[in-house]
């Protein structure tokens, strides 16, 4: 071996890039073989009323972004839902955020826990919706809890 430390080196090098890339087949893994799906919803509110219709995206890099049927109006103007999802103790959570317009001009986050069918087809759940004036912050604790919402939905399919 005519460069030993040459061959020491590339082999630390392949060990510092295989540590990754285990890690992302652990987490791959740890959902189960879920790959991420997108699903459209009927919201209810706590007294089982409907709230509205939402496409919930569960993307494959673990981002999220949620759609709603109220959020152009004519009670509520906000932006769409955007954030994060991981496995949890029975199914996923996920959390997203999402702006509301003047007058309000505040904060919103929401909490999922979704729970997803057998064959990956169905989801349901429940969201918790929390306010933050503008300025706190959504990740901190605190805020408002304006609601808790359950969801039930089937995956979109071309």
């Amino acid at each position: 071996m005519k460069h030993p430390h040459l061959w020491i080196t590339l082999g630390v090098c392949t060990l510092l890039a295989a540590g990754p890339i285990a890690s992302l087949r652990a987490e791959d893994a740890d959902t189960e073989g879920f790959h991420g799906a997108s699903y459209v919803t009927t919201v209810k509110d706590s007294a089982g009323n409907f709230a509205s219709r939402d496409v919930i995206a569960l993307h494959a890099d673990h981002t999220m972004s949620v759609i709603d049927s109220g959020q152009g109006g004519p009670t509520f103007f906000f932006t769409s839902q955007l954030g994060s999802w991981k496995r949890g103790d029975h199914g996923l959570v996920a959390r997203t955020i999402d702006f509301d317009f003047p007058p309000n001009a505040d904060v919103a986050r929401a909490d999922y826990t979704i729970s997803i069918g057998q064959d990956g087809k169905t989801i349901s759940g429940t969201i918790t919706l929390t306010t933050f004036p503008l300025q706190a912050d959504p990740l901190d604790g605190g805020g408002t809890v304006v609601g808790t919402f359950t969801f039930a939905g089937e995956l979109i399919t071309p």
